[in-house]
């Protein structure tokens, strides 16, 4: 997955373009992603019992990950995401894969 859990985002497209926050949620199976403060959804509940007032619930809905582009945390430009290889294997043989920032060329953590 190039978005994860904790990045910071830019929303591409939809009533929320050119926003920026964080994410909280990943689907990877549906190719989504739920953001902070984004595509805000109200659902609406009633209440269980008599005399008990009914509640308006909001939460961000997910949205798809081709609609969002990761914020880089070092140039603070939104950008494409690559990966690379590591020079040396690690203690299980396998040589690790970063993701690396395609304007700067900087490892994002």
């Amino acid at each position: 997955m190039k978005i994860k859990k904790g990045d910071k985002i830019k929303v591409l497209s939809g009533k929320d373009r050119g926003k920026s926050g964080k994410v909280l949620q990943v689907f990877p199976a549906d190719c989504r992603a739920s953001v902070e403060g984004i595509n805000i959804l109200i659902k609406h509940l009633r209440s269980n019992r008599k005399g008990e007032k009914g509640q308006r619930i909001e939460f961000p809905a997910p949205l798809d990950l081709s609609n969002l582009a990761l914020v880089c945390p070092k140039c603070g430009r939104a950008t494409r995401v690559g990966f690379k290889l590591a020079e040396k294997e690690n203690s299980k043989g396998r040589k690790e894969k970063f993701r690396v920032c395609k304007k700067c060329g900087e490892v994002i953590s």
